[in-house]
């Protein structure tokens, strides 16, 4: 059983519909016991970082995300669930994330041209690291995702598996171990993201 944290942000109709199609069974809960009982944890998120992050310690879920994911249980952060990952946010001041993987969160306006569009928000083709990550492994190097956002991780190099595009290579997707996230929205990109979410759920 997938459960899918429900703080208040995330947008959890979409997500359940496609672990539906791909045969997982889901839950969507804001209840600590149920997110140790199940076998995998999806932390999905849109909105502002702080007050994202606010609403997580609000209901305590912070800690069982960390605890489960210390006991090796798959974790899949997207959007603004995989920038809480990180470290730390620089989103309209300075805000702690879960610290599960090493890295920052700041305005793609940084490293990005001028005159592009900020939210980047559409299709971009991801392309991978060295090593291809399992998340990946029934699409290919190249195959288009859609994108949302306007703040990127960053220094989290050693945890990226893809980038995309954008005027700049963006981190597009990072992993440790059992735990990972992708920026940009798999129940929003088709038949790759699918294939994205079924390759999670065979964790």
């Amino acid at each position: 059983m997938v459960a899918l944290v429900d703080y208040g942000v995330g947008n959890l109709f979409s997500l359940v519909s496609s672990l539906a199609a791909v045969g997982a069974d889901a839950v969507v809960t804001s209840d600590a016991k149920v997110l140790r009982d199940a076998d995998k944890i999806i932390l999905p998120g849109v909105g502002a970082f702080g007050d994202a992050a606010a609403k997580l310690r609000a209901t305590g879920l912070d800690s069982v995300i960390k605890e489960e994911a210390a006991k090796g249980k798959p974790l899949l952060g997207i959007c603004l669930g995989m920038q809480m990952l990180l470290r730390k946010s620089y989103e309209y001041g300075e805000h702690e994330g879960l610290g599960l993987i090493k890295g920052e969160i700041r305005p793609i306006s940084e490293v990005i041209p001028s005159d592009y569009k900020i939210p980047h928000i559409g299709w971009n083709a991801l392309n991978f690291t060295e090593n291809k990550s399992p998340l990946f492994k029934y699409i290919n190097e190249g195959d288009h995702v859609y994108f949302v956002h306007s703040f990127y991780g960053t220094n989290c190099a050693e945890s990226t598996i893809a980038t995309a595009e954008y005027g700049a290579p963006l981190t597009a997707a990072v992993a440790k171990d059992n735990v990972m996230g992708c920026q940009f929205h798999p129940e929003k990109s088709g038949n790759v993201g699918l294939a994205i979410l079924k390759a999670f759920c065979e964790e």
